[in-house]
């Protein structure tokens, strides 16, 4: 059932022109198809690339090491398959994800208003981001975790996120390229947090969830620099060093002998995959503890809507419509719809077109429809024009007004559009 049934948008197919788009599993692929995108995150891989007509065997063998699962073909570019899913096909598996939270409404009502949240969390971005870095360069020397300074920050994140559960979540997505692992680690935390919650876990669990999120990157400490920083993509050597992190980190986190199983769980199994392709352990189905379910779709989150100095971060809604999209290969299904609800299907910030053509950024998700959240406008989309910034709240124009799809900042060529709602501006790629 689409979602425009419910009031909300139709997810958008990426067809477009001639191109005869299908899903396919890894194990279809063959010579002479043209690849279109790779399914999942592109920090997953090392390609540089993610459309070409697939010629060279070497590149059809990396591929295959990858770990990727799926990925789609241009049949009008290149060889087609028997079977495989078409975008309508994807399109209604992706709606029927997203429509599982939908049905079910539980957002947490906020504290504070999200102007007073954001004024608070642009201090504690400022501080945690200073902390975290100090802390992975303490490890980077061989120097043990401060654990009582983790557990401090997490409860400062831990009250942000009680208060309002997107000031601080949001404004961490506005990382600059350069100080990617630190915040990155930052905006897990909070997102652990806030999905810990809406898991209704204990306050002490909610905590333990916390201090995960903060560490599960702290094997990145054990990369050299000039790779971890690389303004480029990585090269299949570099990308193994990456890819050893979350053991290097397990082995930093085990030194401390401070830190619970339950985070070094985190650490060392946030990239592992439901369908059993990811890593270090290849681990499959409920073989992934609870944490280490909820660490992968945190850490995915804010990789993907985050700047890197090679690629700029998706739109916040796109990268929920694409999560849900890659949900039945790489993540649990309930904790992604506790998720989805955790952050919206139009997170804060995200840019939508409604049913009027006016154009507008989330600026809060509504209590009781993730479907109507209040809408900043600034822009009208028939006649290309600006139009005075009005806030729209779309739960009070039900049958008036609606959210009809997700825009792409970059291809409207708006530039501040995070300044709507957080009058901070983007930092520079």
């Amino acid at each position: 059932m689409p979602l425009g049934h419910h009031g909300g948008a139709t997810i958008r197919s990426f067809s477009s022109g001639a191109s005869v788009l299908k899903r396919i599993a890894l194990t279809e692929l063959r010579i002479g198809m043209f690849i279109h995108e790779f399914s999942g995150s592109w920090m997953e891989h090392p390609f540089w690339k993610s459309r070409f007509l697939l010629e060279n065997p070497k590149d059809l063998q990396r591929i295959r090491d990858s770990g990727i699962g799926e990925l789609w073909i241009d049949t009008a570019k290149g060889l087609d398959v028997p079977g495989g899913q078409t975008v309508d096909e994807v399109k209604a598996q992706t709606d029927a994800r997203l429509l599982a939270a939908v049905t079910t409404p539980t957002v947490l009502p906020p504290r504070a208003s999200l102007e007073e949240e954001v004024a608070r969390a642009q201090k504690l971005c400022s501080h945690s981001r200073r902390a975290v870095m100090e802390m992975f360069q303490d490890a980077r020397m061989g120097q043990a975790v401060n654990v009582e300074q983790v557990g401090q920050l997490v409860r400062d994140i831990t009250a942000s996120v009680m208060r309002h559960p997107h000031a601080l979540i949001s404004l961490a997505r506005l990382k600059s390229a350069d100080e990617y692992t630190y915040m990155h680690s930052v905006a897990v935390c909070a997102l652990m947090i806030a999905l810990a919650r809406q898991l209704e876990l204990s306050d002490a669990q909610i905590q333990e969830a916390g201090v995960a999120g903060l560490l599960h990157d702290i094997g990145k400490m054990a990369i050299p620099s000039e790779v971890l920083n690389k303004p480029g993509k990585l090269t299949d050597e570099e990308f193994r060093r990456v890819c050893d992190h979350p053991q290097a980190g397990t082995d930093i986190l085990l030194e401390c002998k401070q830190v619970s199983a339950l985070v070094i769980d985190v650490c060392l199994h946030h990239h592992e995959k439901i369908d059993g392709t990811g890593y270090p352990h290849r681990l499959a189905g409920d073989q992934i503890s609870l944490f280490a379910r909820m660490g992968a779709v945190c850490d995915v989150y804010d990789a993907i809507t985050s700047n890197r100095p090679y690629k700029r971060g998706w739109d916040p809604a796109e990268s929920i419509r694409k999560m849900a999209e890659w949900c039945h290969r790489h993540f649990d299904e309930a904790v992604f719809q506790a998720f989805v609800k955790s952050v919206g299907i139009y997170p804060v910030g995200s840019l939508v077109r409604l049913d009027s053509g006016r154009l507008g950024v989330v600026i809060e998700q509504n209590e009781k429809s993730l479907l109507s959240p209040r809408v900043r406008v600034f822009f009208n989309a028939r006649t290309n024009t600006h139009l005075a910034r009005e806030v729209v709240d779309l739960a009070k124009l039900v049958g008036r007004d609606k959210i009809v799809g997700r825009e792409s900042p970059a291809q409207w060529g708006f530039r501040d559009i995070d300044e709507l709602w957080s009058g901070v501006a983007s930092p520079a790629l």
